[in-house]
């Protein structure tokens, strides 16, 4: 494990490691993804605005295949078909050293991988030599029900990148990996100023104990449950909600006009933000079209604020939608 202190710096790290254990340095990433905001990490982000608009060109022999959606009509067929058309009309499998994808996007707007879609693609990857590398910097301490998502997904990666909630709100993140592939750069090719602070690392380790001590994972499927419930019944209600979905507590509402999920509506999003923001709730939105709104409620959330947050949310949508 290297331990360093930003998501995009693990991330960063994860394909120095998958270039020097494979002599290889094409990469292929997903549409809708996101990465980080640093030079490799935007190349590697599939979303212009906001994240490197203005700033020109990202560096090359990134490749971009689709991201399985079948609400948007992309099967696991298709998005496998992508990747083999990038063999087909851009780099050959030798040519690559890694295939990096979220289990769950997060800006992209919360889309689950499909568990066949992750079993072919490790199947893709050992075919071809190609390291598989899940970016779990935001699914990752527990957010989906298991600490990392890729456990519920039959396979596993080769190499791991976690940030974020893995220590309470302090800088810490990392990557970690089979030992013959993080042993593949030489001592001082992996570091940073900062890495592996004593007070971040205390602070993961105290995460870590409260996880056992309050059975946070076993909450988390609760706080998802409990939330989905009240997000669906709001969308009973509103046409505007075209779906509400999660893994774990790691839950999304996509908003359109009148019902049609081929026309994103952004500004009513936008709007719910704003109003629940006025009532003291914080959501976000994401999504390629900014037609998602996230909810990432802390897993120690009591249920008494959870009903008060959906309250506000319900709301907000009786009174602009």
């Amino acid at each position: 494990t290297l331990l360093v202190t930003t998501g995009s710096e693990a991330v960063e790290n994860a394909v120095k490691i998958a270039r020097a254990a494979t002599g290889r340095a094409g990469v292929i990433a997903f549409t809708g993804g996101y990465h980080g905001r640093t030079m490799m990490t935007l190349s590697l982000t599939g979303k212009v605005n906001p994240y490197s608009a203005g700033m020109g060109l990202m560096p090359g022999g990134v490749f971009r295949a689709q991201y399985p959606c079948e609400l948007h009509g992309v099967s696991v067929d298709a998005a496998m078909a992508s990747i083999e058309r990038i063999f087909k009309n851009d780099a050959e499998p030798r040519d690559i050293a890694a295939i990096i994808i979220e289990p769950v996007q997060g800006e992209g707007g919360f889309y689950v991988a499909p568990k066949e879609f992750m079993q072919r693609l490790r199947a893709l990857c050992d075919q071809h030599g190609i390291l598989l590398i899940a970016d779990e910097v935001q699914t990752g301490a527990g957010r989906t029900g298991t600490f990392f998502a890729m456990e519920q997904m039959g396979v596993a990666a080769d190499l791991t990148t976690f940030a974020k909630s893995i220590a309470g709100g302090f800088p810490v993140a990392g990557v970690c990996g089979k030992a013959e592939y993080m042993d593949a750069i030489a001592p001082g090719g992996l570091g940073g100023t900062y890495a592996g602070s004593p007070i971040a690392c205390a602070a993961a380790l105290a995460v870590m104990e409260v996880f056992e001590e309050e059975q946070l994972l076993e909450r988390c499927k609760a706080v998802g449950e409990r939330l989905v419930t009240g997000l669906k019944a709001i969308q009973a209600k509103h046409k505007a909600i075209g779906e509400v979905r999660a893994l774990g507590a790691m839950i999304a509402m996509e908003l359109c006009e009148g019902g049609d999920l081929h026309k994103p509506n952004a500004a009513l999003t936008g709007q719910i933000v704003a109003k629940a923001r006025d009532k003291g709730l914080i959501l976000l939105s994401c999504g390629t079209y900014g037609n998602v709104l996230r909810v990432l409620v802390p897993l120690t959330a009591e249920d008494t604020l959870l009903d008060k947050g959906l309250a506000i949310i319900a709301e907000c949508f009786d009174e602009l939608a």
